[in-house]
């Protein structure tokens, strides 16, 4: 941040006469440090080198005029905001309006006042301090703001996990399920954004989303009882309605959520779609609604491939894990009827990197290369 000494400050003087550049500079040199140039070319070139605060410019020079300098300054990023005052004899109000157009801070008439000048420069340079500090100021109060929403972020992103965790405590073989389907989700939807009808809405920030919200798809399983949620054999058709409830389950404590946050939030929106609609089938036939087709959020649609395909590639209370083939076999097979057609297709396209997931993420990485022997209920 700047400080308040306006001792530390560097005026260029830019004059094309040496004996205006020597007397201007006498009677500031011991106020500030002083720059000297007898033309716009060797102005430039120290303005490039050096530190200025404020610019005192002559107006009529050969080859580059003020006017041309001005300009080159307002024109530069770096050096747009240095005040420059004009040194002139001319005194027409044409001119004067010209260079205020150009960004002129102020106008001194030759010939110049060396009490005058010194009046102008602090002037001036206690305004640019003051902008600086402000400057300084509002950079230093968006940082903050940028890290304490990035600070936010993280903590949302930690309980999201734990919520997700806790539910996946109820059941002790599911191990990284958590991890792997949100990797599975990611891998479907930024595939998908490279089809011209899917780019708008699966932008970068849209797929985090995805990724974010994705561990909470089975959150409502907290709300079902062990008898059901770890039975090792088939569920009975009372059973299955019991256990269908855990969509409606985590719908409803993610409305909940919002409404005690006061407000929509993109993660809880889509954290809903995924934990409601990831049983939904294709072809209308799965639950909570039969939705079919379309009718079945995008987040959702990825969701369930996701979690079908880690459910039969790692081991759970009713079947032994299945491998990688045997899994895409089942996957192919509700093509259009479980799953959408073309999440199939990101999946065929991105199967090499399921592979690799499911290894990285593994629970017991021998288990994922087992046969299955047992039928998968689904």
């Amino acid at each position: 941040m700047p400080t308040g000494n306006l001792r530390d400050c560097t005026v260029l003087i830019v004059d094309d006469s040496a004996d205006n550049l020597a007397f201007m500079a006498q009677g500031l040199k011991n106020l500030y440090h002083v720059k000297a140039a007898k033309s716009g070319e060797m102005a430039l070139c120290i303005l490039n080198q050096f530190d200025i605060d404020l610019i005192l410019l002559d107006i009529v020079m050969p080859d580059m005029t003020g006017y041309d300098v001005i300009r080159a300054v307002r024109a530069n990023h770096d050096k747009c905001n240095i005040p420059v005052v004009f040194l002139t004899g001319k005194n027409s109000p044409e001119d004067e309006k010209l260079g205020f157009e150009l960004g002129a801070a102020d106008y001194i008439h030759k010939p110049v006042s060396i009490p005058l000048l010194r009046s102008r420069v602090k002037t001036h340079l206690q305004n640019k301090r003051s902008k600086d500090i402000l400057l300084d100021q509002n950079g230093y109060l968006e940082s903050q703001v940028v890290k304490r929403s990035s600070e936010l972020d993280r903590m949302q992103d930690a309980v999201v996990f734990a919520l997700a965790s806790l539910a996946e405590t109820r059941d002790p073989e599911t191990g990284n399920h958590i991890l792997r389907t949100q990797h599975y989700v990611k891998l479907l939807a930024e595939k998908l954004a490279e089809k011209p009808h899917y780019s708008n809405l699966l932008t970068p920030k849209m797929i985090d989303t995805y990724f974010k919200a994705a561990p909470l798809h089975d959150i409502g399983k907290v709300g079902i009882v062990d008898s059901i949620l770890l039975k090792p054999g088939k569920l009975t058709d009372e059973e299955f309605e019991i256990m269908k409830r855990h969509t409606t389950l985590g719908l409803l404590a993610l409305e909940k959520a919002e409404t005690l946050s006061g407000a929509e939030n993109e993660l809880i929106t889509v954290a809903k779609e995924i934990a409601y609609g990831h049983h939904e089938k294709w072809n209308g036939s799965g639950y909570p609604n039969g939705y079919s087709g379309e009718a079945i959020p995008l987040s959702a649609r990825l969701m369930a491939l996701a979690d079908v395909y880690d459910a039969l590639r790692c081991r759970r209370v009713y079947k032994d894990p299945m491998t990688h083939q045997d899994a895409k076999q089942i996957i192919m097979a509700g093509n259009g009827q479980h799953f959408d057609p073309e999440v199939i297709e990101a999946f065929i396209e991105q199967e090499q990197l399921f592979i690799k997931v499911a290894e990285e993420f593994g629970d017991e990485a021998p288990d994922c290369f087992i046969e299955m022997k047992k039928p998968v209920n689904l």
